[in-house]
C-alpha cells in the first residue's frame, strides 16, 4: 500500500471529519457507550473541529497531516501545544486516527512522524484498555507516566505516555 502524506486543506474538511468520525467508532466502540458514538451531531462536532484548524490564519501552532491513498483519506493526525498545565512548551498528539482496513501498513507511523519531529518532547493520552496503540506508542518510544485520567465526557480511562526527545 502507498499513501501521500499530506498537510489537509479546506476542500478535505467533509473528509477528514468523516474519516475522524468512521475511525473513532472503529477505536471505541465498546469502550465507550454507543449513544455517544452514533451522536447525530457528533459529524458536525468535526467538521467545525477540522474547519477551524485547517484555516492558515487559526492554530498556526499546530500541525495536522492526512493519508490519501489514491484519492481517498485513510489516516488523520494532529499535534499542538501541550494542553497540560504540568507540560508547558511541550508538544501534545491529539489525534493519530487510520481506518482498520490500513492498519500495519505503516500509515500510523508516516502520519505520527509528520506532525510530531524526533527533537520534540511529546506526550498523549491512550484508552485504556488499547493494547493496540499502546504498543504502537512503546515501539514509538512512548513510555508512560503514571498520569491517569477518566475522561468525563465519555467515561474512557485514558493513561498519559510520553516521549523524550531523540538525543542527536
Amino acid at each position: 500500500m502507498s499513501f501521500v502524506i499530506r498537510p489537509p486543506v479546506i476542500d478535505d474538511v467533509e473528509a477528514v471529519a468523516q474519516v475522524h468520525v468512521e475511525t473513532w467508532r472503529e477505536a471505541y466502540r465498546g469502550l465507550m457507550p454507543d449513544e455517544l458514538l452514533d451522536s447525530p451531531d457528533m459529524m458536525g462536532k468535526r467538521r467545525r473541529m477540522w474547519s477551524s484548524l485547517i484555516t492558515p490564519e487559526n492554530h498556526t501552532d499546530h500541525i495536522s497531516a492526512i493519508a490519501d491513498q489514491d484519492g481517498a483519506i485513510v489516516g488523520i493526525a494532529l499535534s499542538g501545544p501541550s494542553a497540560a498545565e504540568d507540560r508547558p512548551g511541550e508538544r501534545q498528539l491529539f489525534v493519530l486516527y487510520a481506518y482498520a482496513a490500513v492498519h500495519g501498513s505503516g500509515v500510523g507511523q508516516q502520519l505520527l512522524d509528520a506532525v510530531v519531529g524526533p527533537e520534540e518532547r511529546t506526550s498523549l493520552w491512550v484508552a485504556d484498555p488499547n493494547p493496540r496503540a499502546q504498543a504502537f506508542y512503546r515501539r514509538n518510544g512512548f513510555d508512560f507516566d503514571g498520569d491517569v485520567e477518566t475522561n468525563e465526557n465519555d467515561g474512557v480511562r485514558e493513561l498519559r505516555m510520553v516521549r523524550e526527545p531523540a538525543e542527536a
